[in-house]
């Protein structure tokens, strides 16, 4: 975190584990941020497996420990994040839902997950822009995107968002040390890799070194490109290793 707030970040996210976990912990680390440090936290909130109380309860938590900026989320199903969906009895159905309930407990910024490959249960883009819509309409003043491997669908999204909303739609980039790893969480998000990117990182895949490399030069060419053609800038997915990121960071020049 200190190494992080030496870039001055406009945010620091902090997640729940796949499936809705570490909900607590979250909390927890959300509110030490806020008071320890002089990053602007922004505090992940999902309806998964929680009451409309028990929600309450977590935005509560935020506010008294001065977070006033939540990302919400519907979130994955817990156990399988493939499985259907299926909502708490007295919770909530929708991203746009928490959405309107955050909004309505107080003075806070919120903001929501966009998909430029298409979410999982999406029928397909022209769906996609229309939830990004009405999560706007709820009150969401931001987007943040999944993992952006290919410039041209977060362009194509965030195009077609704005010609309906002023909604700022900020891409993921995240630096690939680890080809397993990547692999996985393309299949745990539903983003796919394009033949390209395998195709590079598969060539150095038995040298952990050269995947570092290669990884950081493929992020800093994304993250270049998405800034030239007028990204409001860059969400870091980090997985609580900031030495990658730092190096996109210089790398880019920001």
């Amino acid at each position: 975190m200190r190494r992080l707030e030496r870039v001055r970040p406009a945010f620091v996210s902090v997640t729940y584990g796949a499936g809705g976990t570490s909900q607590d912990r979250t909390v927890r680390v959300t509110a030490r941020i806020a008071d320890e440090t002089s990053l602007t936290p922004l505090a992940h909130l999902t309806c998964v497996g929680q009451s409309v109380r028990d929600l309450r309860q977590v935005v509560g938590h935020y506010a008294a420990s001065g977070v006033r900026n939540v990302l919400a989320l519907r979130g994955d199903p817990p156990g399988d994040v493939r499985a259907a969906w299926a909502p708490h009895p007295d919770g909530l159905d929708h991203a746009e839902d928490l959405v309107r309930m955050v909004r309505a407990l107080g003075d806070f910024t919120v903001g929501v997950a966009a998909f430029p490959d298409v979410h999982p249960d999406s029928p397909d883009l022209d769906h996609d822009v229309e939830v990004l819509v009405r999560k706007a309409d709820a009150g969401a003043s931001f987007a943040i995107t999944q993992m952006v491997f290919d410039a041209d669908t977060y362009l194509r999204l965030r195009d077609r968002v704005a010609a309906r909303r002023d909604l700022p739609v900020t891409p993921g980039l995240m630096p690939v040390t680890n080809v397993r790893q990547i692999q996985r969480m393309s299949e745990l998000m539903g983003t796919p890799l394009p033949p390209g990117v395998v195709q590079r990182l598969e060539a150095v895949k038995d040298d952990p070194a050269a995947v570092r490399e290669v990884g950081v030069q493929i992020a800093t060419e994304l993250g270049r490109r998405m800034l030239d053609e007028g990204a409001p800038g860059l969400h870091f997915i980090t997985m609580n290793r900031s030495t990658a990121t730092l190096e996109v960071h210089e790398n880019l020049g920001l």
